[in-house]
């Protein structure tokens, strides 16, 4: 499979290179959003792409915002990728983009944790909680939680790592109203996805929701939506509390960085090809099981 690290439009204005997804401006109210095969880790983009990823994100997260639709608006327009670009360039937007509105990013990130593992576990070790809220005692690593609870993050600069902050703070930043509304919509959109996940095998441990303002100050869900990057994908099969469970996304990424003595700023290390290969084919393996279909090319 041919891969694409970073893309090379010239027919629109470019407006950035995201960590993994490269945007464009189309008129002064819609942007093509490319999702490349980059990967990152720790916050650091490694140099080698993941044949196919990009593909792989794009269509995990066509799917879940059409199953999520009646929850909240999203950012997509319905418009093809391939209509807003070059005859020359379309092969650099199949299956990998979309046409989105133009909407004015809420600068905190929407976390829902269902189980506790990752930095949630070592604060609960160190503190009983996670981010401030008090948890029972005695839960194992990867336990499930009674309730999903809400976690914010603050959206950090590239190559920064995002902050968590307390909901308290999050009101200060955005305003109550808005802050209450982006927990609860982010709430029930994990739940939906959970439940719905469950009938294909899939744990969804923890994700990451983003969300932004239109002109008329409606919140529309944006950016990525439960895919391997943004969430925590468990096989239910072989998943047991106390243990950290095998993930169906760049676990093997991550593992292997951590054998390695590196200070987890740029510039990344090189990863091995089997490394690669076996990361690809969690993605892979991550859609299909989650779709009931293989990646479409």
């Amino acid at each position: 499979m041919n891969s694409l690290y970073q893309t090379s439009i010239h027919s629109l204005p470019l407006l950035g290179h995201g960590k993994v997804r490269d945007n464009y401006a189309v008129g002064d109210d819609k942007i093509l959003i490319v999702t490349t095969d980059r990967l990152s880790a720790f916050d650091v983009v490694m140099n080698e792409p993941i044949p196919g990823k990009g593909k792989v994100l794009n269509q995990m997260s066509d799917f879940w915002f059409e199953k999520l639709g009646h929850i909240v608006p999203n950012h997509l327009t319905g418009v093809a990728p391939e209509s807003v670009v070059a005859p020359e360039e379309v092969e650099q937007v199949q299956g990998r983009a979309v046409v989105a509105k133009r909407l004015k990013p809420i600068m905190v990130e929407a976390v829902v944790r269902g189980y506790i593992i990752g930095s949630g576990w070592k604060d609960y070790q160190d503190t009983g909680s996670i981010c401030g809220i008090k948890l029972p005692a005695g839960l194992q690593q990867a336990e499930k939680l009674p309730e999903p609870i809400f976690t914010p993050a603050a959206k950090a600069e590239l190559g920064e790592h995002d902050e968590n902050i307390s909901f308290a703070e999050m009101e200060e930043r955005i305003g109550a109203d808005l802050a209450a509304k982006m927990r609860d919509v982010a709430i029930a959109l994990y739940k939906t996805a959970a439940e719905y996940a469950a009938t294909r095998g899939i744990i969804i441990a923890d994700t990451k929701f983003e969300f932004g303002l239109d002109d008329n100050g409606v919140m529309h869900l944006m950016d990525e939506v439960l895919t391997a990057d943004s969430s925590r994908f468990w096989p239910a099969d072989s998943y047991q509390p106390g243990i950290s469970p095998p993930s169906f996304d760049k676990q093997f990424v991550r593992d292997y960085l951590e054998t390695l003595t590196w200070g987890k700023t740029a510039p990344a290390p090189a990863l091995p090809a089997d490394v690669i290969e076996k990361t690809q084919a969690k993605y892979f393996e991550a859609i299909e099981r989650l779709t009931g279909e293989k990646l479409k090319a």
